[in-house]
This record gives C-alpha cells, sequence and structure tokens, in this order.
C-alpha cells in the first residue's frame, strides 16, 4: 500500500513538472496569436471601417482559440452592452485565465482596451502598433522562458516527488 501512494505522488508531482512545462510552451503561440488578431483588428478598423462588434466577430472566426473566443465573447457582450472598456477588461481577465497569458500580457492589453474606440483611424493605429512592440518584447521573453525553463520543469517534477518519497520512506 506504501508504494501503491509513492507512486501516486511520483506522478502527481510529474504531471504538475508536465503541465508547468505545457503552459510554458503555449505562451509564446499565444502571444503570436494575440499579435495576429490585433494586426487584423488593424486592418479592419483602417480598412473596413465596420463597426467594432463587426470586426471582433470576423476575427474570431478567423483565429483559434482562445484568442477566437476572447474576440466571440467581446462581439457578443458588446452587442447586449455598451461600455467597451469594461467588457474588454472583463475578457481580458477571461483570457488570462484561460489561456497561458502572463499577467504583463493582460496589463498590455488592458491599457489597449483603455484606448480601443478612443481615437481617429491614425491615432487608433499608434495605439496597436505600441501594442504589438509591447508583445514583441514579451514573446523574446516567453520563448526565452520556454528555452530555459520547459525542460527543466519536467525534470523537476519527476525529481521532487521522488525526492519527498525517499524522504517519507
Amino acid at each position: 500500500m506504501q508504494w501503491i501512494g509513492a507512486l501516486l505522488f511520483i506522478g502527481t508531482t510529474t504531471l504538475a513538472g508536465f503541465d508547468i512545462s505545457k503552459r510554458l510552451n503555449e505562451r509564446p503561440r499565444d502571444i503570436r496569436q494575440m499579435k495576429n488578431a490585433l494586426q487584423m483588428l488593424e486592418a479592419e478598423i483602417l480598412y473596413s471601417q465596420l463597426p467594432l462588434p463587426d470586426v471582433f466577430a470576423t476575427i474570431a472566426t478567423q483565429i483559434p482559440q482562445p484568442t477566437g473566443s476572447f474576440f466571440d465573447g467581446i462581439e457578443t457582450s458588446l452587442r447586449q452592452h455598451a461600455d467597451l472598456h469594461d467588457i474588454w477588461d472583463k475578457h481580458v481577465e477571461d483570457l488570462i485565465k484561460r489561456s497561458a497569458f502572463a499577467s504583463s500580457e493582460g496589463e498590455i492589453l488592458k491599457q489597449f482596451g483603455r484606448t480601443l474606440g478612443q481615437h481617429d483611424f491614425e491615432q487608433q493605429q499608434k495605439h496597436i502598433y505600441l501594442t504589438l512592440k509591447h508583445l514583441d518584447r514579451e514573446l523574446d521573453e516567453a520563448r526565452d522562458q520556454q528555452f530555459r525553463y520547459s525542460k527543466m520543469a519536467r525534470t523537476l517534477g519527476l525529481l521532487c516527488g521522488l525526492f519527498i518519497v525517499l524522504l517519507l520512506i
């Protein structure tokens, strides 16, 4: 019975390490998806000049999850309520919980949400460009963390489980 418990504990810590590694591997992908979505937002705002709910609906159909559902949720909420800033912040918080985004990406997106729909086309384009630059910096950091810590997290999960089991036996 003691060995079964030890194996379950080692399995649990190993899975925790793999989960951390998975989040580190997904973070650069999620940031790239958001950058693509913001570039699409820029193109839709500047060239099609559709209302924001329609722009968000278009982006939601073209970007994979979880970013696609982020824009879909904003579009649905905007059709029911009119306060874009509060809706944007709420959906950014939900996105951080459902994706591998760190809080720093959340802050960048929240800052962008405060400017969305508040300026003319040229100023809006500048805000999108600034947000993309900030996300580029975060993408570089995410890739660096992925390279440094992904394999280590998997290994440490297993080793921590083994260490604790050896201490308890």
